[in-house]
């Protein structure tokens, strides 16, 4: 009984891997049939590598593929890729602009194939960037052409009033005398040209005066030269020609002397009371001439040069509102304050009804000179970037150039253009600096003007990214990045240069997640700029 029941049961296992058996062979012959591929014609192939995109349009991935087919058809830069039907200009690193290569290789700095660049696309002109024109549309890219003309500019500064020292007046005694009457009594007292001022008893021009009316009655020859000579001595006393001209008309002695202004305006200082004893010499009041007056301006020294004596100025002052005083500017005066760095303009205004007064504050517009026509462009057009200034020209074709220029004075929303550009050509108002970047990228800014020029790193673009930092080798980083639209990067595992120590983390090791931002090298990997150290991502 037992052996008949093991009998079954081996014949029942037989049976199990039997079939098995027979059901894995049949599996994989019908696997095999479904997987192996159907054979496509030759023709079919051909037809879809030449039905690719615009090269300009591709991704690095598609690059690296056509650079892989070069090498197999021993193509080279030069050569006409029959895939393209374009002639191949040479092969470059995406990430590392500015280099250019004959043969198609992988990179020496990156781990990936070098990329080609074809004529009769973006790279037709290696020194222009091409944008299509859908996406023109989408940046709203604005130009404008330039134009000859000539800036108006005006300088604008804030000053005070002060007296014009050059009608400024002082009246002296001629001779010893008393004071007997003063017609003026305080300073700042406003007098008429002409007015009486002061009377003064002079005892020494009588016995002058005495000895010239003497010779007068006399007659006979010779007596012609003693009058002369007497009246040479009542000059020499001090007496004016007025005075001796009423001592010889009236025929009496003239003892008292009346002093009178000879300018309209105020008595700045007064140094004599009724009955004081003078001298010669001796200073009695001051007249302060108020026709015109004075504005001395603070005009930032890189203004100052705009100014030139005799430029036109227009001043209001809150002291006086609803008026406005014309001048022009009289000097420029030879002292820069250290502080502000300012220079003062000092300006003659017209003050008739007498209205400024020192001390009064005016705001002043000073018209510049009109300058010799010179190229303008929209100041919205020119790229400063600290050390050179640079305009981006629109060619024909959707092309942009970078140009750098020399760029003047700049007033109403335009600046003068001395060199780097012709008349007609035009220049791009929104959207320069997206081309300015890519120019960048691609190495254009080391070829402006067909001359090389160092490119500054202050002022190239910098990107920021999520990394996990995968090695360290000194002052080199090995990460892994997420997709960079911006630099229309896929994801991948590169290299970059550290900052200095004291800008970088503690502890710094494999597996931190980073926060970095960095800036592209010519020549060389990206160097970060800065980091910082996130915290890992929690666990679910």
């Amino acid at each position: 009984m037992n052996k008949t029941t093991s009998l079954i049961a081996l014949a029942a296992v037989a049976a199990l891997v039997a079939v098995g058996g027979g059901a894995w062979w049949l599996g994989m012959q019908q696997g095999m049939g479904h997987s192996t591929p159907s054979p496509q014609p030759a023709a079919a192939i051909t037809a879809s590598a030449t039905a690719s995109d615009d090269p300009s349009l591709w991704t690095i991935p598609q690059g690296e593929d056509a650079t892989r087919r070069h090498i197999r058809e021993s193509l080279k830069a030069g050569d006409v890729d029959p895939a393209t039907g374009r002639r191949i200009l040479n092969y470059h690193d995406p990430m590392v602009p500015g280099k250019n290569f004959e043969a198609p290789a992988k990179s020496p700095f990156m781990d990936m194939m070098l990329v080609p660049r074809y004529a009769g696309g973006d790279a037709a002109d290696a020194s222009t960037v091409t944008v299509s024109p859908r996406i023109q549309q989408n940046l709203g890219l604005r130009t404008a052409p330039v134009v000859e003309g000539s800036l108006v500019s005006e300088v604008t500064a804030v000053g005070n009033v002060a007296w014009n020292e050059r009608e400024r007046v002082e009246l002296s005694s001629r001779a010893m005398g008393f004071v007997e009457k003063l017609h003026v009594k305080a300073a700042l007292d406003r007098v008429a040209a002409g007015a009486p001022l002061a009377e003064l008893y002079v005892p020494d021009w009588v016995a002058a005066q005495e000895e010239y009316l003497a010779l007068a009655r006399l007659s006979g020859p010779g007596t012609d030269a003693l009058q002369d000579a007497a009246r040479q001595r009542m000059r020499q006393a001090g007496m004016t020609p007025a005075h001796i001209q009423r001592v010889v008309s009236s025929g009496v002695v003239q003892p008292r002397f009346t002093l009178t202004a000879p300018i309209a305006g105020i008595v700045s200082e007064l140094m004599v009371r009724e009955g004081a004893t003078v001298m010669p010499g001796m200073t009695l009041m001051r007249l302060q001439g108020t026709r015109t007056v004075w504005a001395e301006g603070a005009v930032p020294e890189s203004q100052a040069a705009l100014l030139q004596p005799g430029a036109r100025v227009r001043t209001t002052s809150p002291g006086a509102p609803g008026q406005t005083f014309e001048g022009q500017v009289q000097a420029l005066l030879p002292e820069v304050d250290a502080v502000t760095r300012t220079i003062r303009a000092r300006v003659e205004l017209a003050n008739p009804q007498g209205r400024l007064v020192p001390g009064m504050l005016v705001s002043m517009r000073l018209d510049r000179p009109k300058a010799a026509a010179t190229l303008l462009v929209p100041s919205d057009a020119v790229i400063h970037t600290g050390r050179r200034s640079v305009v981006m020209v629109a060619e024909e074709g959707g092309r942009f150039r970078p140009v750098e220029v020399t760029a003047g004075l700049e007033a109403g929303g335009q600046t003068e253009i001395s060199a780097g550009l012709q008349m007609g050509q035009r220049v791009v108002l929104s959207g320069q600096f997206l081309i300015d970047s890519e120019a960048s990228l691609r190495g254009l800014e080391a070829r402006l003007n067909q001359e090389p020029a160092p490119t500054s790193t202050s002022t190239a673009p910098r990107y920021t990214t999520d990394a996990v930092v995968n090695a360290l080798s000194g002052n080199t980083v090995t990460l892994t990045h997420p997709p960079i639209p911006a630099l229309k990067w896929p994801q991948m595992q590169m290299d970059f240069k550290l900052p200095p120590r004291a800008q970088q983390p503690r502890d710094l090791e494999a597996g931190d997640r980073l926060q970095i931002e960095f800036e592209m090298q010519d020549g060389d990997v990206p160097r970060i700029t800065s980091l910082q150290r996130v915290a890992p991502e929690p666990r679910q």
